[in-house]
């Protein structure tokens, strides 16, 4: 298949039948992958497997599990388990989530994010390719020489990280397989590719090798419809995601826009106005909306930005019936 294309499921109200119904349609559909993520309902490594089971094709992955509230260790033989379960489908999506999560909710400190992924990343190579944890180059623990009790089936399990501050998009060029950009506008990807590219070179390593799978919003309800829904996901990810899109988008213009959506959003009050503060050229540069066949041109142009494997967001909270038919409408080929 020349151009990949992946689904993700939302993890907000999520309907484990439901996605699962899914995920079967999406691997007999010829989609890439399926990426379920994780936040504070279900634990992924479990769905996953239900997945696993019950396809035979497509890749599942983490998207994302967080670098914290696992050890290094534990991760790998999550990665280990669930690659053998589906027979070498597996990829592994990591990030750092946010401070508000790890320690308001996992009770884990939040510190070195960088670092953290980057060990989690040695450990997980180190461990898939047989060898001793004590010699992974982790620098944030003293490991001692333990080995996988078992034989992966790949040594190279795919790696991707969510990322969006340059240390980190750089690491992914010296580490990692692939980039999952949130959020961040289309016309700036090559922005952090180059970033990519330096670390790769680094390293040592072929930039162009390393995918760019940016999580895409597609809104296929007609331009209006779209429009109304792009404004609602846009202030949510603003106001109560936590600042690290605030960082993003201000970096690429957006400030005075990200603040005035984000002061409305955190208070109660107003909150119910903030999806009307969203401008037109934010939705436009984050998200595709319009009649289906606009947004499939649409997706198939903003790949000649530089994007390799584009994560669309299935429809969050409705009828199995909406979920299908975008499943069936952006499908490859259609």
């Amino acid at each position: 298949m020349s151009e990949r294309t992946g689904l993700l499921a939302f993890w907000k109200n999520y309907d484990r039948k439901l996605y699962l119904r899914a995920a079967q349609l999406a691997d007999e559909l010829g989609y890439d992958s399926f990426w379920v993520p994780e936040a504070w309902g279900y634990e992924i490594f479990s769905l996953l497997t239900e997945m696993a089971v019950t396809t035979k094709r497509i890749k599942l992955g983490t998207g994302i599990v967080n670098v914290y509230s696992r050890s290094p260790g534990l991760l790998a033989m999550h990665t280990a388990t669930l690659d053998e379960i589906s027979e070498g489908r597996f990829i592994l999506g990591v990030g750092t989530s946010g401070q508000r999560v790890i320690e308001g909710f996992h009770g884990r400190p939040f510190q070195k994010p960088l670092t953290q992924v980057r060990d989690v990343i040695r450990v997980v190579r180190t461990l898939l390719a047989g060898g001793k944890l004590s010699d992974a180059g982790a620098e944030l623990a003293a490991y001692r020489p333990f080995k996988l009790e078992m034989t992966p089936v790949r040594a190279d399990v795919p790696i991707y990280v969510a990322a969006l501050k340059q240390k980190a998009i750089e690491s992914i060029g010296e580490l990692a397989d692939g980039w999952i950009p949130t959020f961040w506008p289309y016309e700036r990807l090559a922005e952090g590719r180059e970033w990519i590219a330096a670390g790769a070179a680094r390293a040592g390593r072929d930039a162009s090798k390393i995918v760019t799978a940016p999580f895409t919003t597609v809104l296929p309800l007609g331009l209006d419809a779209g429009t109304m829904m792009a404004r609602k996901i846009i202030a949510f990810y603003i106001g109560g995601m936590g600042d690290y899109y605030i960082e993003l988008l201000s970096r690429f213009g957006f400030e005075d826009d990200c603040k005035r959506v984000a002061e409305l959003y955190q208070n109660r009050e107003t909150r119910a106005q903030a999806a009307a503060a969203v401008p037109d050229r934010m939705i436009e540069a984050l998200t595709i909306s319009g009649d289906p066949q606009a947004c499939i041109d649409e997706l198939k142009r903003r790949r000649g930005f530089g994007i390799d494997l584009p994560i669309l967001n299935l429809p969050n909270d409705m009828p199995w019936e909406m979920v299908e038919m975008f499943i069936r409408g952006m499908a490859p080929g259609a």
